[in-house]
C-alpha cells in the first residue's frame, strides 16, 4: 500500500512539473501546493484509480509565477542615462511587476558610479525612498539573479547599515542561499563580500562562506574559481584549501590572467601550496601562453614572495622580461629585481638591463626604487658593467636623501654599499654616530636584530676595509653578541665538520668553536634561520619599506679557529692573544711565523641558485675574515658531500690546510 502511494505521488509531481514553467521560489511552493491538491482530489474521487488526464487540476488553478514578458518599461530602464529618468517611472503610469523596482535600483547604482557625489542627495529623495519601499514589499517575488544584483547595488549606494530595506534584502538572500546557483554565490563573493565584512553582516557572510565551501565541486570554469579565491579565500582557511584542490583540476584550462590571479592570491596569503605551484609551473613551461608585461611582473613577484624556485619558469620569465625592460617603470624594475633576488636567481643580461634602466632614468628615478635595486644587487653580489657610472648615480641620488630615510632602511642601504665595496667615509659616519645607532641597539624584534647585525657588519667594514676612517665606531659594549646568536641549532654539515676537525686536532683545546668576534660573525654559527631545511633556502623576509632583509642568523661564519706554528703544528688558541674576539682576550703574543686559520663552511643556501657563486652577505663575511688576519679554509657543501668516510674527511681537511698555507707563502 505504501509503495503504491509513493508511486502515485511521484507521477503527480512529475506531471505538475512538466506543465509548469520554471519560476521563482513562490512558484515552487505553489508547485508543492498544487501537487498536494491534485493528490487530495485524486484520493477523494472514486474514479481516481482509473487512468485519466492528470493535467486537469493544474490547468484549473494558476499556481506558478512565470517570468513576465518584456515590456516597454524594461527598455526605458535599460536606456536611462540620468537618475531623474528612472525616478520618473514611478509616477508615469507604467505597470511595474515585482522585478521592476529592483531593476530601477540596480540601474541607479550603475549611473551613480560615475557621479558618486550624487549619492547622498539621491538617498534623501522621497521618490527613492518610495522605490525602496516598493522593492521591499515585493522582495519575496524577486528572481534570484536580480536579488543578488540588488544587494550589490544597495551596498554601492551606501545605504546605512541600519536601513530596514537593506536588512530585508540581506535576510532574503540569506534565506535563499541554499537554493541559489553557484554562479550567484560567486557573484555575491565577488561583489558583496567586502561590503558584508565592512558593514558587520557577519551572519550573512558566514553563511555565504559555508555554502561556497560545501558546494565547491560545482565550480565549472576558471573565472568563477579565481573570483571566489581572490575575494573570499583569505576569509576561510578551509574554503581556500578546497579552492586550491579545484585549481589543480582546472589548471589546464587557465589562461595567463587566471594564472596571474591565482598566484597573486596565494602570494597575498603566503600559501605555499607546492602541488598547485608545480602544476602552474608545468603549464607555464609547456604552453606557449602569451605573457604581457604586467603578467610577467606579477608572476615574478608571486614566485619571489612564495620563494618557489622552478628553473625553467624562471628562465622563461627572465627571457620574456628582457625586451620589456625599457618600457618598465622604475618601481616595476625594482619589484622584479627584488623578486629575483628573493629567489637568488641571477640572470646577467636581465640585471644588466636593470642597471641600464636606472642609468637612463637618472633624472626621474626616486629614492625608494633605487634603494630596492641596490639591495637586490647586493644580495646577489652583482656589479654592473658600468659600475662607476651606476654607483656615482647612487651616491648622487642618495647622498642628500639618505638622512631622510627610515633608520632601518638607511642601515640596509649602507650595508648594501659595504657588500659591493662602495661605501664612503661620510656615509659610514652618518650611520655609526652615537645619536643615530642609539635608537637601534635596544630593539629586540626580529627586524631590529637584523638591523643590529648589519650595523655590526658596517662597523667591521669601517675598521677592516677603510684604514683612513677615523670614527666614530660602535661602543665596545655593542660588539658583544646577543645570546640568541650563540644558541642556534647546528646543521648536519656543521656537526660533521666540527667532529672531523676535533678528530684532526686530536685535542679539544687546539681549536676554538662557537666563539663570538667583534665583526658580527660567530665562530661556528649556524647558517640557517630556525625552521629552514638544509636542502631548501629559507625565504627572505620582506619589510614594510619593501627592502630585502634576512635574519641575523642567515649569515655563515667561521666554524673553527686554529693556530699553526712555523712548523705546521697546532697550537692551543686560548693561550695566545686574540684581539678579534668580543671582548678581546689577553695572552701570549703569537710566536714568529704562526698563522691563524678560519674554517668557513658554505651551505647550500649560501649560494646563488644553480651556481657556485656566493651571495653578497657571505662574500662580505669572507672578506672580513681575511681582513682580520686569518687564512681562510673554504669548505663548500658540494665538496663535503662527496666525502664518505672519516678518513676521507680528515685527508680533505689536511689538504685544504696545506693549500691555504701554500697560497699565503706564495703571496
Amino acid at each position: 500500500m505504501a509503495a503504491r502511494l509513493v508511486k502515485r505521488c511521484t507521477c503527480l509531481l512529475r506531471e505538475a512539473a512538466r506543465l509548469a514553467p520554471a519560476g521563482p521560489p513562490v512558484g515552487r511552493l505553489g508547485l508543492a501546493r498544487a501537487a498536494c491538491k491534485t493528490l487530495a482530489s485524486s484520493a477523494a474521487s472514486p474514479s481516481s484509480h482509473v487512468p485519466g488526464p492528470l493535467s486537469q487540476p493544474a490547468e484549473k488553478e494558476q499556481v506558478f509565477t512565470p517570468y513576465p514578458e518584456r515590456q516597454e518599461v524594461d527598455e526605458l530602464i535599460e536606456k536611462a542615462t540620468r537618475p531623474e529618468e528612472l525616478l520618473g517611472l514611478l509616477g508615469g503610469g507604467h505597470r511595474l511587476h515585482q522585478n521592476h523596482a529592483a531593476l530601477v535600483l540596480i540601474q541607479l547604482s550603475r549611473l551613480l558610479l560615475e557621479k558618486p557625489e550624487d549619492k547622498a542627495p539621491l538617498v534623501q529623495d522621497a521618490r527613492f525612498q518610495q522605490l525602496l519601499h516598493l522593492a521591499n514589499s515585493q522582495i519575496t517575488a524577486v528572481w534570484h539573479g536580480t536579488l543578488v544584483k540588488l544587494l550589490r547595488s544597495l551596498y554601492a549606494l551606501e545605504l546605512p547599515a541600519s536601513s530596514k530595506e537593506l536588512r530585508s534584502v540581506e535576510q532574503e538572500v540569506r534565506w535563499r542561499l541554499r537554493r541559489l546557483r553557484y554562479k550567484h554565490l560567486a557573484f555575491l563573493a565577488e561583489t558583496s563580500a567586502a561590503h558584508m565584512q565592512e558593514r558587520g553582516s557577519r551572519e550573512l557572510l558566514a553563511e555565504l562562506l559555508l555554502q561556497l565551501e560545501r558546494r565547491w565541486a560545482e565550480i565549472e570554469d576558471g573565472r568563477t574559481l579565481v573570483a571566489v579565491m581572490t575575494k573570499t579565500g583569505h576569509l576561510s582557511e578551509s574554503l581556500m584549501t578546497r579552492l586550491e584542490d579545484k585549481s589543480l583540476e582546472l589548471a589546464e584550462q587557465f589562461g595567463p590572467e587566471e594564472l596571474r590571479k591565482v598566484l597573486l592570491a596565494l602570494a597575498a596569503q603566503n600559501r605555499r601550496s607546492v602541488p598547485l605551484l608545480r602544476a602552474i609551473s608545468y603549464h607555464l613551461v609547456q604552453k606557449p601562453l602569451p605573457l604581457t608585461k604586467g603578467v610577467l611582473v606579477d608572476l615574478t613577484y608571486a614566485y619571489g614572495k612564495l620563494s618557489f624556485q622552478q628553473t625553467q619558469v624562471l628562465q622563461r620569465l627572465a627571457a620574456d622580461l628582457l625586451p620589456h625592460v625599457p618600457s618598465l617603470t622604475s618601481s616595476e624594475v625594482a619589484r622584479c629585481g627584488k623578486s629575483f633576488a628573493f629567489l637568488k636567481w641571477l640572470n646577467l643580461p636581465l640585471f644588466e638591463a636593470f642597471a641600464q634602466h636606472v642609468l637612463s632614468k637618472a633624472r626621474s628615478i626616486e629614492a625608494a626604487p633605487l634603494c630596492n635595486v641596490l639591495l637586490a644587487f647586493a644580495r646577489l653580489n652583482f656589479r654592473p658593467e658600468q659600475e662607476d657610472a651606476f654607483f656615482s648615480l647612487v651616491h648622487e641620488k642618495l647622498g642628500c636623501q639618505l638622512a631622510g630615510l627610515d633608520p632601518a632602511l638607511q642601515v640596509d642601504v649602507l650595508w648594501a654599499l659595504c657588500v659591493l665595496q662602495q661605501a664612503q667615509g661620510a656615509e659610514l659616519q652618518a650611520v655609526l654616530r652615537p645619536e643615530f645607532h642609539a635608537q637601534l641597539l635596544g630593539d629586540g624584534s626580529p627586524k631590529g636584530q637584523s638591523t643590529f647585525q648589519k650595523l655590526l657588519h658596517i662597523n667591521a667594514t669601517a675598521r677592516l676595509e677603510h684604514p683612513e676612517y677615523k670614527g666614530p665606531l660602535l661602543p665596545a659594549s655593542a660588539l658583544v653578541p646577543r645570546p640568541s646568536a650563540l644558541d642556534r641549532k647546528g646543521t648536519p654539515l656543521q656537526k660533521e665538520l666540527q667532529g672531523a676537525l676535533r678528530g684532526l686536532l686530536g685535542s679539544a683545546d687546539r681549536g676554538h668553536f662557537a666563539v663570538p668576534t667583534q665583526y658580527g660573525w660567530v665562530l661556528g654559527e649556524a647558517p640557517l634561520r630556525s625552521g629552514a631545511c638544509p636542502g631548501r633556502p629559507a625565504p627572505p623576509t620582506p619589510t614594510l619599506s619593501g627592502e630585502l632583509q634576512t635574519g641575523s642568523s642567515a649569515a655563515s661564519s667561521p666554524d673553527a679557529e686554529v693556530l699553526l706554528d712555523a712548523e705546521g703544528q697546532f697550537l692551543p688558541p686560548r693561550d695566545f692573544v686574540a684581539p678579534h674576539l668580543a671582548p678581546p682576550s689577553e695572552g701570549q703574543p703569537l710566536p714568529p711565523g704562526a698563522k691563524r686559520l678560519a674554517f668557513l663552511r658554505w651551505e647550500f643556501p649560501n649560494f646563488s641558485s644553480r651556481s657556485k657563486d656566493l651571495l653578497g652577505r657571505f662574500v662580505l663575511a669572507r672578506r672580513h675574515v681575511l681582513a682580520a688576519g686569518f687564512l681562510v679554509v673554504d669548505i663548500p657543501y658540494y665538496e663535503w658531500l662527496e666525502l664518505k668516510s672519516d678518513w676521507q674527511k680528515g685527508a680533505y681537511l689536511q689538504d685544504k690546510i696545506r693549500k691555504a698555507v701554500a697560497e699565503d707563502l706564495a703571496k
